[in-house]
């Protein structure tokens, strides 16, 4: 389920829950509405509040060193990329063909990280990957200390650039977890109910009452907005590999 959507049901779940609170108000005998309920009421609700911003935290925190740990690969493959280039380039033209492997091994990572930005005619190549190229490094044949040098090193990298790739494809399967994401929604509903249910019934309370519940489904829907870094409105930009794209194989 898209953010938007999930974000949409916490606002739904936390506001109704406010509603519903001032909706039972109504019908609440006045012995149940002294001011020691008050204050028992709004004890556990501040309770309930602590740990579910804490839990929130977490959360985001969680996401947000995900998002920053997928962003620091694209940084970290961008810069094998032109070291392996600029190795291959000074080995010689023999290594030519893998440079031109590398170019179309970053340009379908591109392709497939970011497919909103290609054409529907113009998606990846599947069997497109850094084990062709290891293999093309692999067969190169050295006559100097420096192409033995420039080989050595280049096969490494290009195992370390496979290593970062598969990394990131399985990173984009990670999301929060539902059962803890419910529990969080679930309890800021609480929250609310609790706020809504000695609430005065006004269009102030009302509107303020929307307006945190708008805040708290916001915070959620960046925290699963930063478990999709390739896509949405908080996107990590291509141009990392795009810049080292343009610079390969030239």
């Amino acid at each position: 389920m898209s953010a938007f959507w999930v974000s949409l049901i916490a606002f739904v779940c936390l506001f109704g829950g406010a509603l519903l609170g001032m909706l039972l108000n109504a019908y609440l005998p006045p012995n149940h509405q002294s001011a020691d309920t008050q204050r028992i009421v709004n004890l556990g609700a501040g309770i309930i509040g602590t740990m579910a911003a804490l839990v929130l935290g977490l959360l985001i925190a969680s996401a947000k060193e995900s998002y920053d740990a997928q962003n620091n690969e694209l940084i970290a493959i961008a810069a094998k990329v032109s070291l392996i280039d600029r190795g291959l380039a000074l080995y010689g033209p023999d290594a030519q063909t893998s440079r031109d492997l590398l170019r179309r091994v970053i340009d379908n990572a591109v392709k497939r990280l970011w497919p909103k930005e290609h054409q529907s005619g113009d998606s990846f190549r599947e069997g497109i990957t850094p084990g062709q190229l290891y293999a093309t490094i692999q067969m190169l044949n050295p006559q100097s200390d420096i192409q033995r040098t420039i080989k050595a090193q280049a096969l490494a990298m290009a195992i370390q650039l496979a290593e970062q790739r598969q990394l990131i494809l399985e990173q984009q399967n990670s999301s929060v977890s539902k059962p803890l994401l419910a529990i969080l929604i679930f309890a800021l509903a609480v929250n609310f109910l609790s706020f809504g249910l000695f609430a005065p019934r006004n269009a102030t309370v009302v509107a303020a009452l929307c307006l945190c519940a708008m805040a708290s489904a916001g915070a959620i829907f960046v925290m699963m907005e930063l478990y999709h870094p390739f896509g949405g409105l908080i996107e990590i930009p291509s141009t990392t590999l795009r810049n080292a794209l343009t610079q390969v194989g030239f």
